[in-house]
């Protein structure tokens, strides 16, 4: 079962790409409902309400917490709310992607624009149409942190350990490579390793 964050924003989209690969899953609106999941989508929306509601909700350690085993995949205000550093006080970031992220860096909703975009992950390599509105610039990041595509030389998708975070939103083109790698091809990777060990 995988969850999506559903206080805000375009979580529903999330549920319609999962529905699409026959994965089941759930809207999150409160902590107590993350012991029911094995993954997590933190979707777009705005940054700053995400902040307030997470807080009022007090899903912080509950997330931070979750990261350390499970999954977690982050579109824009979701990569947003996973970087390490956010030049904005009005943003509480949970610090489980080790970057820094410049908000709306690519311009107003006026601004919003959809590329080709090569993204490679592990050994194959697909082009994918990217929507990006408002949408969050990585500034700064770790050697921990691997980029998996770029956008005018820019990195937009990065993964670290079983996490992925986003600038664009894959879920308003469809685009299910990156929640069919993460929820599916990993999450049954580690399964069987564990198996395996057993």
């Amino acid at each position: 079962m995988i969850g999506v964050l559903a206080l805000q924003g375009d979580y529903e989209k999330h549920i319609q790409i999962l529905d699409l690969l026959k994965i089941q899953s759930m809207e999150i609106r409160y902590p107590s409902e993350m012991d029911k999941i094995q993954g997590l989508v933190i979707p777009g929306g705005e940054s700053t309400t995400m902040t307030d509601l997470m807080g009022r909700n007090d899903f912080y350690q509950p997330i931070q917490k979750f990261a350390k085993d499970f999954p977690i995949l982050g579109t824009c205000a979701g990569l947003i709310m996973m970087a390490s550093s956010v030049p904005d006080s009005r943003v509480k970031p949970l610090g489980i992607l080790d970057i820094e992220v410049d908000r709306n860096a690519y311009g107003r909703q006026i601004h919003s624009f959809t590329d080709q975009l090569p993204i490679k992950l592990d050994d194959s390599e697909t082009h994918v149409p990217s929507t990006f509105i408002r949408a969050p610039k990585i500034t700064n990041m770790s050697s921990n942190v691997e980029v998996i595509s770029k956008y005018e030389g820019d990195p937009v998708a990065v993964r670290q350990g079983h996490h992925i975070g986003l600038s664009f939103h894959p879920e308003l083109d469809n685009v299910t490579v990156f929640h069919d790698y993460i929820f599916k091809k990993q999450l049954w990777k580690k399964t069987s390793l564990k198996h395996h060990a057993a």
